[in-house]
């Protein structure tokens, strides 16, 4: 433990954890060894203070009554949540000697891990579990259920996920947030653009739903969900007709700008208004604002990518500032992540020289419950649960808990609480928080590094996800150096990327003199993208190759059942997916579950704002209140939060009435192109 987790009282630097873009600078208040007050660190060049009611509060979850502390055995049937407490020693050894049989008999693939971010730390991520599961010969996981889609599509347009730094944002006369509730889910993007406004800016919403940030904006704009690949290419095919391009900047640095102009002449205003639902006098507006701007930007939500043609989508939105040649003014360009620019050594972090057979089986996240019921093929004997709770937040969840609910699936959680997944599993290990770990951190959207020291000591008998997997490879017989690396060292392997330059200088030592450092990184333009053309490919013959069309396309949705609402469960304010949603001061601040109707479909089902509503398909039925007004067009339905089962009543489960289709891209999920019907209860 270092010096600052023994010292009990003080104020100490930290970071925020949560699957946040934003990746707040935090300073942690302690006394008597507790800690009483979490606050943002107004040092922290970026986010300069400000944090979010979920990290504010956030002192509520860590001390919560229901936390774990010990490990658990289960002694009721699966689901109930009937537990027993025993030792570590009988824990790691129940576990490992159920794998050593299930090895024997079934072969390593027979165990899944299966976790994601519900803690952005990449070594207790990315480190000693990969390296474990690699070293087993375990089932892969595909990593998908988030920004897959979005990232390839993004990909093939930008060559990966880089963008503008959201720092020159500032500078900007057009911000235009596209898919993205960024008030409740990237708040800073927010107050950069608070102060771009100030100096002149205009802020446009493009969205299916009125939300917080729509109400902010300066101007919002309905779309029709999973049209929105037909809206910028609306756009573009306005900024030709009116000769609103930047002709040198797609001469310059993009690849098929003519076959890109010959191609959106079928997307005319009528044609897109008509799929779209946005008026023709607007989308003239949009495209003029667009092209007359001394700098526009665009921060790409994860909405859009979350359709079957999430990552088409994506792409067709990231062609629009290579056609107005925004890259080159300051705070013009888009952002849809900006990870590339601090890739670590990945397979230094994660080890897969260690897999000692290639060619695993591999399960696709968002494919969960069919996986664990499907009876063809061999079966996933045993699951191992970590940073996930995949019983609430993966796609079809009553299909995953009926796999759950399997008497022969020997299933392992590790977590803070008695989540609804480590209600079916037969070992519940108590996992430590954030500030009591030592982990490396990295935005997804800012260009800093953070280096996570414990601020506290672990609580109870928890232990972190590196501790549990040094346990498991020793119950199992693992004698590789690499599987008793310790934090420290598992960075300093991680931040030894020879193949990105930006983080040349950051080091181990360097974090821990200054806790957070920005990478050293360049402006895209003028400069060569890794795209293969080293351009920006608005004609991708990568994905000619591969099937799909080469030039940005809008492709509708697939059918989804004889259901009158598009269907789209996105986050809410005070939860970051099922994280909070069982913890009393976020589900106070939330209040209860809604579902947001238009008012001619309301009054139509004699539906009035408040009445108790069914939301209904062939895959699950949900109880939630009606919210009623003009918040979203006719024949969508917005419901926001990923409730647990006892804030909800049991009855608040809306992943369970989502898709497990898997979108055109990046094997990604769909959770937003989904049917449902509405009925007055």
């Amino acid at each position: 433990m270092t010096a600052t987790a023994m010292e009990p009282n003080g104020v100490f630097p930290s970071v925020c954890s949560l699957d946040c873009p934003d990746q707040c600078g935090l300073l942690v208040h302690k006394e008597n060894g507790r800690i009483v007050r979490i606050e943002g660190d107004p040092e922290h060049p970026v986010t300069q203070g400000a944090i979010c009611n979920k990290v504010r509060n956030m002192t509520e979850r860590i001390y919560d009554k229901d936390r774990l502390q010990y490990p658990l055995k289960r002694i009721g049937p699966k689901g109930s949540g009937q537990f027993e407490r025993i030792t570590w020693e009988e824990a790691i050894g129940t576990i490992t000697s159920r794998w050593k049989q299930l090895i024997a008999a079934e072969g390593p693939e027979a165990i899944l891990p299966y976790s994601f971010y519900g803690n952005m730390g990449r070594i207790g991520t990315e480190g000693l579990g990969r390296r474990f599961f690699n070293r087993m010969g375990a089932s892969k996981l595909i990593y998908s259920i988030c920004e897959a889609a979005g990232t390839e599509g993004y990909g093939y347009t930008m060559g990966g996920s880089y963008g503008t730094d959201p720092e020159e944002t500032v500078h900007a006369k057009l911000i235009i947030m596209w898919g993205i509730n960024a008030v409740s889910t990237n708040m800073h993007q927010v107050t950069i653009a608070e102060k771009a406004r100030k100096n002149g800016a205009t802020v446009v919403v493009i969205d299916v739903h009125r939300n917080r940030t729509a109400k902010w904006a300066d101007w919002f704009i309905p779309v029709m969900p999973g049209t929105d690949a037909a809206l910028a290419l609306g756009i573009m095919h306005l900024l030709f007709a009116e000769q609103l391009t930047d002709e040198s900047f797609m001469e310059q640095f993009t690849v098929g700008h003519e076959q890109l102009r010959e191609h959106v002449k079928s997307y005319a205003p009528e044609v897109v208004s008509t799929i779209t639902g946005v008026p023709i006098e607007d989308l003239y507006k949009l495209a003029r604002m667009y092209g007359t701007s001394e700098a526009a930007f665009i921060r790409i939500g994860n909405g859009p990518q979350h359709h079957d043609n999430g990552g088409m989508t994506t792409r067709a939105i990231a062609c629009l500032p290579a056609v107005s040649g925004q890259w080159l003014k300051r705070g013009g360009g888009a952002i849809k992540g900006n990870g590339g620019y601090l890739a670590l050594n990945k397979p230094a972090l994660e080890r897969p020289d260690l897999r000692a057979v290639s060619g695993a089986r591999e399960v696709n996240m968002n494919l969960l419950g069919s996986a664990l019921t499907d009876a063809d093929g061999p079966p996933i004997s045993s699951l191992y649960v970590y940073n996930s709770n995949p019983a609430v937040v993966a796609p079809s969840a009553t299909k995953v808990r009926e796999g759950l609910l399997r008497g022969d699936l020997f299933t392992v959680v590790h977590d803070l609480f008695l989540t609804e997944t480590a209600a079916y599993a037969d070992i519940v290990l108590p996992a430590t928080s954030a500030f009591e770990n030592t982990d490396l951190y990295l935005s997804y959207w800012h260009h800093y590094v953070h280096l996570q020291q414990p601020v506290a000591a672990p609580y109870g008998e928890s232990k972190s996800n590196s501790d549990v997997f040094r346990l498991l490879a020793a119950g199992m017989g693992y004698e590789e150096e690499a599987l008793q690396d310790s934090d420290d060292a598992m960075i300093v392997q991680a931040l030894n990327n020879p193949n990105n330059p930006n983080l040349a200088g950051i080091s181990l030592q360097s974090l821990r003199e200054h806790g957070a450092l920005k990478a050293d990184v360049k402006p895209l333009f003028p400069g060569k993208l890794r795209t293969p053309s080293g351009r920006i490919e608005l004609y991708s013959a990568a994905m000619e190759r591969k099937g799909y069309p080469p030039m940005p396309t809008y492709i509708p949705l697939v059918e989804d059942g004889p259901y009158p609402f598009l269907f789209i469960p996105t986050a809410n304010h005070n939860f970051l997916n099922s994280t909070f949603s069982n913890n009393d001061k976020h589900i106070a601040m939330e209040k209860t579950p809604k579902l947001h109707m238009n008012r001619a479909d309301a009054q139509a089902r004699g539906i009035a704002n408040g009445d108790a509503i069914r939301v209904w398909n062939d895959r699950a039925s949900c109880e939630l209140t009606a919210a009623v007004g003009d918040d979203v067009l006719a024949g969508v339905v917005v419901s926001q939060g990923l409730w647990a089962d006892e804030a909800g009543g049991g009855k608040a489960l809306v992943n369970a009435l989502t898709p497990d289709r898997v979108a055109d891209m990046g094997r990604g999920a769909t959770f937003f192109s989904g049917r449902v019907q509405v009925d007055k209860r």
